[in-house]
């Protein structure tokens, strides 16, 4: 059952339903959207693209055109709240990214923004952290936001079928999220612009759900003969997903993922309290640097343990925040070098007890710094290792 707070209750009660399936646009401006919602009808769009005008304008056009859908209305409750919710916030990003190019507007990266200011809006915002049925919503709402463009470029792409197979598999761990979620999202992006090409992105939209049904990842995560095979199909290696490919890893590598007071000095001291352990904490401490100096010394001598444990095949955890993709992604390479398997483990609690444990460590982490790091903050999704692990504390 999700747990919802007066702010979340507000947004949902906007939700359409029966029987005449309307949005309340003055009970929008009441909740803790109001903002973000009312920023939008300054940043402008492209015309050529967006006849309709600002971003506000086109996000009520999209609202509209997804609760008219009727693949909308038969969805269960809980999933007409997750995409009508990914569509008011689909291009919030774009009040962060839109910017004038040689007389023209654009908004790069706008739904990896909007992604990131989403996930920080419901979570601080809105309580939606440190409960399975939390994080399920909050990151389903997320993927929606981060790929709703994908299934109109998708078929042109070269890796096309690997791309939709990969985010399909964020369905493993938002458990709501699925691709035919993405599509009915998308097709209502088309739908509520004023342009041109809009038959055209709308007949791809649905050639996207009929390529993703042929891969079988429509409306699931896909079928895999392991999950050793996942991870080389998904990581791009040139195996099928049904292959039985010979798994030659020798043992696991945990890798830590999550915010400072997550709990993952005492996750690791209560399951697994023999494995050797490379933490970035201690290795502060023990080369007497501070939180501010730069950390590529630590980061060096870290790595060198790392390598000295799997030259070994001595199975070990890496302990770090871990928040973004980029730098996990940096670490689960060294690793699979190896022929180490990664099981990434991801822990999140709920704000109030993570302000508490937070202010029972010896070194404080400032709610500021931690702020910061929530906004920058990229949950572990199943197609970066071999087994991902979301656990609240």
């Amino acid at each position: 059952m999700l747990n919802v707070n007066s702010a979340l209750k507000k947004i949902l009660n906007t939700v359409p339903s029966a029987p005449d399936w309307a949005i309340d646009r003055a009970a929008l401006e009441e909740t803790a959207l109001s903002v973000m919602l009312s920023s939008m009808k300054n940043v402008q769009q492209n015309p050529a693209f967006h006849g309709e005008g600002d971003v506000f304008s086109h996000t009520m056009a999209v609202c509209g055109a997804l609760s008219q859908a009727e693949e909308f209305r038969s969805l269960p409750e809980r999933q007409r709240q997750e995409v009508f919710l990914a569509a008011l916030l689909h291009d919030v990003g774009k009040l962060r990214t839109t910017r004038l190019d040689n007389g023209e507007w654009v908004s790069p990266r706008h739904s990896k923004v909007g992604a990131q200011m989403a996930r920080d809006l419901l979570w601080r915002e809105c309580g939606l952290c440190g409960t399975p049925e939390a994080q399920a919503f909050r990151e389903t709402v997320c993927s929606l936001i981060s790929y709703h463009s994908v299934p109109v470029h998708v078929l042109g792409q070269e890796d096309g079928a690997l791309r939709l197979m990969r985010i399909a598999s964020e369905g493993l761990a938002a458990g709501d999220f699925s691709l035919e979620l993405l599509c009915l999202l998308s097709e209502s992006d088309v739908r509520g612009r004023i342009a041109p090409d809009t038959e055209e992105l709308s007949m791809q939209v649905r050639l996207c759900a009929l390529m993703a049904e042929e891969l079988g990842c429509l409306k699931g995560v896909g079928n895999y003969a392991s999950a050793y095979t996942r991870r080389a199909y998904l990581s791009g290696r040139n195996v099928l997903p049904d292959q039985a490919v010979y798994d030659d890893t020798w043992g696991e590598v945990i890798l830590m993922c999550g915010l400072p007071a997550a709990g993952k000095d005492t996750w690791i001291s209560t399951h697994y309290p023999d494995l050797p352990m490379i933490s970035l904490d201690y290795l502060r401490k023990e080369m007497h640097m501070r939180p501010e100096d730069n950390p590529a010394p630590v980061v060096r001598e870290a790595e060198e343990r790392a390598k000295e444990l799997l030259r070994k095949k001595q199975p070990f955890i890496w302990n770090a925040t871990s928040l973004t993709r980029d730098l996990r992604g940096r670490r689960i390479s060294l690793f699979e070098r190896y022929h180490a398997a990664v099981r990434i483990v991801y822990l999140e609690t709920d704000r109030e007890t993570q302000r508490q444990r937070n202010r029972g460590r010896a070194a404080t982490v400032p709610e500021a710094v931690i702020e910061r790091m929530l906004f920058s903050l990229e949950p572990p999704m199943p197609w970066e290792a071999q087994e991902v692990d979301w656990i609240c504390t």
